[in-house]
């Protein structure tokens, strides 16, 4: 359920006209309408201001805000401001605040400092937003709700006394049987045998590692219990103001690692988005694609909204680089190029004050005579040209595996090595796939994925006997699906499928792998160059150069599958590296390493064999995205580019193009078909 309104593409973004005189904020309104902005959040931080004592409401100045927005045309995002909670509410119940997992009750003065799991937050938390709520219910400018802010982060788990009741209370639910949750958890390892619920504690910090399968657990109920708190506001919002769509706003979604977002996906009636980028990454444009293709996908195809991005530098990395001129446009044009119908930013105008004062705003310090402002209002224009493009979808041929219960349990203690990081190996493929021009989606292995020609699982370590069984079934169907080290390895408690690795993939692949072989910090190991046929035992010949891995190596034992490459050093050398197995009618490839410089050379001898359709002879600085029927060329580079092939008219400037269309350093053009006159 997307808010009616405002038409087109939203734009806006957070504002805090609390921390503003009234002068200022009528300079705002003025300020908003020249840049065309016709969304904005309130209240986002403001609970001291809303409930100044318990049960005593003050949304008089709130209601001023509102009504001045709602004469200039602007709506409202209206937010339980719950991220804060106020002093007078610690300083009444100091059990709000959380524990962390060393045992530290945090103080007053962050944000997101409150256990979702203590009654007098809860309690707290249903009293304001049902005042809020009933206050709003009706008033034309509010057209959605906005609840709470970044669940997750920065504190994802509480171990304070009530998140360990409700976690017995949890376990009680999940298990039934203290005798189930000991095998399930492996309990008759070092002797951590349960016979009642009341002697288990959380997993708290130790003077060595804690059992995995506790702590996994402890991450589902984590995520859960703030689910818990939003949909505990979610409901109230809905009881009281039928109709009016209700969101929160995700820390990143390929950042924000406690939160399991297909389990939020349903609780959601629009998925929110932020996204900052990695400002000293060179190639920080792509993470961006990548945060944005999960939030589209998490939100099932259908458009999402970007939440917040920043017009500028940040205050929280280590260097905080403003953007480059240009870079803020095609930031924005690239996440609505990937399915968003929103352009929001944190914030409106920058503070004076407080630990974000230099965060950057749409407003910057240096006011309206700046060129940011003046970027800002261009932005503002092109996004009222792009108002057709609401509502449309972008198409993937390829799919991602992303399973945020794989990236928990992978990043935990005692791994065969260091260098095992979910993101490390998403991150290099999706990089790979960008590069080549693809655009991709991110599947749950256990989704319906029977319309996709390529599945990649850079990352599956935790695989269900019901997911594996899912990618059977689609490689059978005539999918092609690509895996990569270290997955199908253990089951939902974290515990090693039977038999030789990979365990629950190891009749889909076509092998086994004998032994593990993590290699050490800086070590590579080269491959062999040459397609060397189907092999069973060691390789023969002088193998042709295939450039160099890294990271891992190990003992693959072919079962059926085709050997396409192998290892010619290191302790597998001679044996398989990168091997295809045919099934039914489609094909399981697997790859046992890291290449350097060649796992391009590898995802496209996949692509050609899937059939997968992508532009050729574009340099790896342009990005190509189509959305419905609109094509977005966005040149991250510092040349022009042209690219054959693209007919319609650039919506920007009215240019009509059949065929080349050339796209300046640092530019984007956004072209639609039309008839010829």
């Amino acid at each position: 359920m997307y808010p009616e309104r405002p038409a087109g593409i939203a734009y806006g973004g957070d504002y805090n006209p609390e921390q503003w005189p009234r002068e200022v904020l009528e300079e705002d309104v003025s300020l908003m309408r020249e840049a065309g902005v016709n969304l904005v959040s309130l209240g986002m931080f403001s609970w001291a201001l809303m409930e100044p004592e318990p049960g005593r409401f003050a949304f008089g100045w709130l209601d001023e805000v509102i009504d001045r927005l709602h004469r200039a045309g602007v709506a409202v995002d209206l937010a339980t401001p719950t991220a804060a909670p106020p002093a007078w509410l610690v300083a009444e119940h100091p059990d709000v605040l959380p524990v962390t997992r060393e045992g530290l009750r945090i103080g007053f003065g962050g944000r997101q400092s409150a256990c979702s799991s203590a009654p007098a937050f809860l309690e707290a938390t249903g009293r304001l937003v049902r005042a809020l709520g009933e206050h709003y219910r009706g008033h034309p400018a509010v057209v959605m709700w906005h609840v709470h802010n970044e669940y997750g982060a920065p504190l994802g788990e509480c171990y304070c006394e009530h998140s360990v009741a409700a976690w017995r209370r949890w376990l009680e639910a999940a298990y039934r049987d203290v005798s189930a949750l000991n095998e399930a958890w492996g309990g008759t390892f070092w002797g951590q045998t349960y016979t009642d619920w009341s002697q288990i504690d959380a997993p708290r910090a130790n003077h060595t590692t804690v059992n995995p399968a506790q702590r996994l657990d402890y991450a589902r109920f984590s995520d859960g219990q703030h689910r818990a708190h939003y949909a505990l506001q979610r409901d109230i919002l809905r009881e009281v103001t039928p109709g009016v769509p209700v969101t929160t706003n995700f820390a990143g979604t390929v950042n924000c690692k406690s939160t399991d977002l297909w389990q939020w996906a349903c609780e959601l009636d629009v998925i929110a988005n932020d996204h900052y980028l990695q400002a000293e990454r060179p190639d920080n444009h792509i993470d961006l694609a990548m945060s944005a293709d999960l939030a589209r996908s998490v939100a099932g195809g259908e458009p999402w909204m970007l939440m917040e991005h920043s017009a500028g530098a940040v205050n929280w990395q280590p260097r905080n680089l403003a953007k480059r001129p240009g870079e803020m446009r095609r930031n924005s044009l690239a996440h609505v190029a990937r399915g968003s119908d929103s352009v929001l930013f944190f914030q409106f105008r920058a503070s004076r004050f407080g630990a974000e004062k230099f965060h950057s705003g749409m407003v910057p310090h240096a006011g309206a005579d700046s060129e940011q402002w003046r970027e800002v209002v261009r932005l503002g224009a092109d996004l009222r040209r792009l108002a057709g493009v609401r509502g449309s979808r972008v198409r993937a041929e390829v799919a991602i595996v992303w399973d945020w219960e794989s990236y928990w349990a992978l990043e935990l203690e005692w791994r065969p090595s260091v260098d095992l990081r979910f993101r490390e190996r998403v991150d290099a493929f999706y990089e790979a796939l960008w590069r080549e021009h693809v655009t991709v989606d991110f599947v749950h292995p256990s989704a319906d994925i029977s319309g996709y020609r390529v599945v990649v699982a850079p990352s599956s370590y935790l695989l269900t006997e019901a997911s594996a069984k899912n990618l059977r079934q689609y490689v059978e169907a005539g999918g092609n699906l690509l895996v990569s080290y270290f997955s199908g390895i253990v089951d939902e408690h974290d515990a090693i499928h039977p038999g030789a690795h990979p365990g629950a993939l190891r009749e889909l692949l076509g092998l086994s792998i004998e032994e593990f072989h993590p290699l050490r910090a800086y070590e590579t190991v080269q491959l062999t160059g040459q397609l060397i046929g189907q092999l069973t035992g060691d390789l023969t010949g002088e193998p042709a150069d295939g450039g160099a891995a890294r990271i891992w190596s190990e003992r693959v034992r072919p079962a059926g599958a085709t050997t396409l490459r192998g290892f010619a050093s290191g302790p597998d050398a001679g044996h398989p590296a990168f091997t295809r197995h045919d099934l039914g009618a489609g094909a399981a490839w697997y790859l046992a390493t890291a290449p350097l410089t060649g796992l391009r050379d590898l995802l496209a001898q996949v692509l050609a064999h899937a059939g997968v359709s992508r532009p050729h002879g574009l340099p790896d600085t342009l990005e190509l995205v189509r959305r419905g029927d609109h094509v977005f060329l966005i040149n991250h580079g510092d040349q022009a580019v042209t690219v054959e092939g693209v007919s319609g008219v650039s919506v920007f400037d009215g240019v009509r193009h059949d065929g080349p269309v050339t796209v300046a350093a640092g530019d984007v053009v956004v072209v639609v078909p039309s008839p010829h006159p």
